[in-house]
């Protein structure tokens, strides 16, 4: 991104919250989200990808990891071991949205999308049989495709 993204003047944390996808919309949920933004499916796969470094809290994931069929069995019970599956239990306990290079920004996010170890129900839904597999699966083999989509994704936003 050329110079970064643009500050706000003022902000608003509940302004902001209202404005993010929630952790547990589907794809057309997602895709209709990022369509109102003037965002193709294409950049919300490619903006997704920011979550290969971070950390999400266990009340964003719960609902994912207890209820859901699309995920690694061993991937939700090492989740598990720190999100209780009865709120408020562990609200706040975090765990990285990629534990294997967690502080590195790479393409390995959609590998584990590949392997059904999305952490968000919402990440998933970006492999999970639908119109993004193909992209995702060529996100997880091409770093340089990521890299150059993503950019894009980020200068088109703003």
């Amino acid at each position: 991104v050329p110079l970064g993204r643009r500050d706000s003047t003022t902000a608003s944390l509940a302004e902001a919250n209202a404005d993010l996808p929630g952790p547990t919309l589907n794809l057309d949920q997602l895709i209709r989200a990022f369509d109102k933004k003037q965002l193709t499916p294409r950049d919300l796969t490619a903006l997704s990808g920011a979550h290969t470094i971070g950390f999400s809290q266990c009340q964003f994931f719960r609902g994912h990891i207890y209820n859901d069929t699309n995920i690694d069995p061993a991937f939700a019970a090492l989740r598990r071991q720190t999100c209780a599956a009865a709120a408020p239990a562990g609200d706040s306990n975090l765990a990285p949205f990629d534990a294997q290079t967690q502080l590195v920004f790479d393409n390995a996010y959609y590998r584990n999308l590949v392997a059904q170890r999305g952490l968000l129900h919402s990440d998933q839904e970006l492999f999970n049989g639908a119109s993004q597999d193909a992209l995702v699966r060529q996100y997880g083999s091409n770093p340089a495709l990521f890299a150059a989509d993503f950019v894009a994704a980020m200068i088109k936003m703003g």
